[in-house]
């Protein structure tokens, strides 16, 4: 059975967000074209509280982009963005949404950041994902979205340290690119992680 994972498709991510994406907004309508074509379709919202400590604005003295050891583990810091209750947070209003079987927040923990859809970045807490996609019979995931070197590499390295079958559909994501070339450095390293790159013309 194979799964579709959107990832963090939301409006602070989009063009004009408060952490925007170059062409990120372009994800939007590839997703709406794959979902008829899998058997299930999940989704993955950054959902932080104010204050979040990935956010530079909690660190006196830094900016985002820096690096921070926040309780114990490295933490690149950024503006704050996908606050729950603000529009920044939301799914994209163009995409399907009937579609998603279900949405799966990460990053409430003030704490600890969450670029993976399974797990926090310390893999103290789980979100649920893996076990629901194994209680659904899932065996292979095709993960898109944003942004391709951070929640959707964590979440695809996740994915087949889990046993999936793990797929990344490169067009169907976007790179911050904090330095150049972070996307394809990510994608390299997916690839030596066995996750398969496709197109999505080749699933539908």
């Amino acid at each position: 059975m194979r799964a579709l994972i959107i990832v963090d498709l939301q409006y602070d991510f989009m063009p004009g967000g408060a952490l925007a994406v170059a062409d990120g907004d372009a994800t939007v309508a590839v997703a709406n074209r794959l979902m008829p074509h899998f058997d299930l379709v999940v989704a993955t919202q950054d959902f932080h509280p104010p204050g979040h400590g990935s956010f530079a604005s909690q660190h006196a003295g830094t900016a985002p982009g820096e690096q921070i050891d926040l309780h114990g583990l490295p933490q690149t810091l950024w503006p704050d963005h996908c606050v729950q209750g603000t529009r920044g947070a939301e799914l994209h209003e163009a995409l399907e949404c009937a579609r998603i079987a279900r949405l799966f927040p990460k990053g409430m923990d003030t704490t600890v950041d969450s670029y993976s859809g399974f797990f926090d970045n310390g893999k103290r807490k789980a979100t649920g994902l893996a076990e629901y996609l194994k209680g659904e019979g899932v065996t292979d995931v095709f993960v898109m979205g944003l942004a391709t070197d951070y929640c959707v590499k964590f979440t695809a390295l996740d994915a087949a340290e889990l046993g999936f079958a793990t797929r990344v559909i490169t067009d169907g994501c976007r790179a911050v690119n904090l330095q150049p070339g972070d996307g394809e450095a990510a994608l390299a390293e997916l690839r030596e992680a066995g996750v398969l790159p496709v197109r999505a013309a080749e699933l539908c």
